[in-house]
């Protein structure tokens, strides 16, 4: 069951905030109270938002994508009423109709971003090792060893698409990660 913790919950918490602060007049020019206020809102419009959700769409991944209820099929009757008054005071919406649709966009974002496909291990190339953060020559590693992916596969330990994921370290930082783990 997703959890607001969920990496699912942050997918939609990042779309609820990226279409907030399109809407014009929502960040205020001064700049006083900013990224923490606006987290603290969206947050707590997520939170009361995100468990009426149908459970298919709260856990919506590429893996599943074909399970997703399509959102023009879904019945958002059920919105809190606290979440569409707060759309309302705050400007962000007319009117009750207006904070259906505004919740809409938000989770036709939510729904594509969720439900792509993960990158190639070659796109996702940094500049800096990912432990050191030097910007030296740098090779890619398995997060999970190829000699195990198999069992990883047979055990269910992580879908399929986790298997090629990779960080990209130097070798001081490929050093430092073997050490840490002879340690454990």
């Amino acid at each position: 069951m997703s959890e607001p913790t969920s990496s699912q919950f942050s997918i939609f918490k990042d779309c609820f905030a990226k279409r907030l602060v399109s809407k014009p007049g929502i960040l205020d020019s001064d700049g006083e109270g900013g990224s923490s206020d606006l987290d603290d809102f969206v947050s707590y419009l997520c939170l009361e938002v995100w468990p009426g959700l149908p459970l298919k769409l709260r856990d919506a991944t590429h893996e599943n994508r074909t399970e997703v209820p399509a959102i023009d099929t879904l019945s958002l009757d059920n919105t809190p009423i606290s979440f569409i008054d707060t759309l309302t005071s705050c400007g962000i919406s007319e009117d009750s109709d207006s904070a259906i649709v505004f919740l809409e966009k938000v989770l036709e974002d939510y729904a594509v971003e969720a439900c792509a496909p993960p990158p190639m291990w070659s796109k996702t190339r940094t500049t800096e090792c990912e432990i050191c953060e030097r910007e030296v020559p740098l090779t890619y590693h398995h997060l999970i060893p190829r000699e195990t992916h198999a069992k990883v596969l047979k055990k269910k330990w992580h879908p399929e698409t986790m298997l090629n994921k990779v960080a990209w370290l130097c070798r001081y930082g490929l050093f430092t990660t073997r050490e840490d783990s002879a340690m454990v």
